[in-house]
């Protein structure tokens, strides 16, 4: 009988390379290649077409209505889309204590009932330990079922004779096939477990959760193909010293993607934020030096966040550039147009900037906020209360104008503000809220004057 060929995969990327090297050629990391024998394969079931299938014209194709359980949960419907999709597989994963066992045994107490059983697997906890968490939550739902199993085979016979209509993995990297010879949490392991959790969800009409580990650098952990096979990703993401935890979707089979939800951790759960806005700027100091607020998108959601800056003579050597919640390369680049564009003396200085409530902004729309901050801090001047700021910085020190205006604007009109800054070119509106007035801009340096004048 011949011996079976021995491959090396990498931990990163998944990638299969014949034989093994420091660094993987796909991805480029060093020593992420793992010796694994070839794992046996399962095909997919209820995806494959009909034998002699035909190609079809496009306008001849009937459209597929999605039709969708509905969820107690405003904020998690949001990112899926409305909803839970019968049939779907779905990924969450965030960082360890972050929350994600919590949302999720609160998202099965709600969903169960007499016809809508809901199944809980956990790999990594006891019942015992489960159950302690279902009575700080106050959760006694008794459709709510609770198992303590690993093995591949074992979850798929009871989840067949059970027929639950939503089941929870607690977490992926647990789970293992028996005639697979890696360990439970390798690429094989993972990536097999994945194609069978899939089958089951399509060929038994059910919606399955898995939970899923990150790695440092805040990826999947696993092979990237995990990503791949499911219907859609999840990361909660979040501050372990700060109470808020977004929701993000990045990637949805069934519906829009970039879409965040926003929660609160508290002791008897999370709890759902209506109004994050209000709640971001809710201990603002109004006359602050350093203080301005961004409006910034989360998917099509606008979020009105303070953003802080803080600037202090250095001591002789090299000044300080700290960013806690913005890009730091991006921060560079302000301060470098802030002394180029607009003469501000920064070189003897240390910055600080930060975003209030552990939130993380990434769009350029802040831009403008961070440099009036800056300037704020600098000059020891507190900006308008009633005034926010929108646009990007170019490196000519121009602002740019970006997208969702009119979003923006309405939200910022609704927590009370009655200014704002924005580059000239956006100007033409169709829908501009009449308590709000818009003082438009060409340049960073324009901009400084508008807000500080005299």
């Amino acid at each position: 009988m011949a011996r079976p060929r021995t491959q090396y995969v990498c931990q990163k990327c998944g990638a299969v390379h014949p034989k093994w090297m420091g660094r993987c050629p796909d991805c480029g990391e060093w020593n992420t290649l793992v010796e694994m024998s070839p794992a046996p394969t399962v095909r997919a079931v209820g995806l494959a077409g009909k034998p002699g299938a035909q190609p079809v014209p496009l306008p001849a194709v009937a459209a597929a209505e999605v039709t969708r359980w509905p969820l107690p949960i405003g904020e998690f419907a949001r990112v899926l889309g409305g909803g839970v999709v019968p049939g779907s597989l779905v990924l969450v994963a965030g960082d360890p204590g972050i929350g994600k066992s919590t949302l999720l045994m609160q998202l099965a107490d709600r969903m169960a009932g007499p016809d809508f059983p809901v199944l809980y697997i956990s790999g990594e906890e006891s019942l015992g330990q489960l159950k302690m968490r279902a009575d700080r939550l106050g959760l006694h739902n008794p459709h709510l079922y609770l198992l303590n199993e690993t093995r591949m085979d074992a979850l798929a016979d009871h989840i067949q004779g059970m027929r639950p209509r939503l089941v929870i993995v607690d977490s992926i990297q647990t789970v293992y096939v028996e005639e697979i010879p890696s360990p439970p949490g390798s690429v094989s392991q993972v990536r097999e477990c994945a194609v069978r959790f899939q089958a089951m969800a399509k060929n038994l009409g059910i919606t399955i959760f898995l939970i899923g580990h990150v790695t440092k650098a805040g990826l999947i952990a696993g092979p990237k193909l995990l990503e791949h096979i499911v219907d859609t990703v999840l990361y909660l993401e979040g501050d372990r010293y700060h109470a808020f935890r977004l929701l993000r979707s990045v990637k949805n089979r069934f519906g829009a993607t970039s879409e965040v939800g926003v929660f609160e951790m508290r002791g008897d759960g999370m709890a759902e934020v209506p109004n994050p806005s209000e709640l971001f700027l809710a201990e603002r100091l109004i006359q602050a030096s350093g203080s301005a607020v961004a409006v910034t998108m989360e998917g099509t959601r606008p979020l009105l966040v303070e953003i802080q800056a803080l600037v202090s003579p250095a001591p002789p050597g090299a000044a300080r550039r700290t960013a806690n919640g913005v890009d730091p390369y991006r921060l560079l680049l302000l301060v470098a147009v802030l002394t180029k564009r607009v003469g501000l003396r920064l070189h003897d200085h240390d910055l600080f900037v930060n975003v209030v409530g552990g939130l993380r902004v990434d769009e350029p729309a802040a831009d403008l906020a961070i440099a009036m901050a800056i300037v704020s801090s600098a000059r020891d001047r507190p900006l308008p209360p009633d005034m926010v700021f929108i646009g990007e910085v170019g490196l000519s020190g121009e602002l740019r104008a970006v997208g969702h205006m009119e979003l923006r604007l309405a939200e910022a009109a609704q927590l009370g503000f009655r200014r704002c800054l924005l580059p000239r070119t956006a100007r033409r509106l169709r829908e501009i809220p009449p308590e709000l007035t818009l003082l438009p801009a060409r340049t960073l340096a324009e901009a400084i004057a508008v807000a500080f004048p005299g």
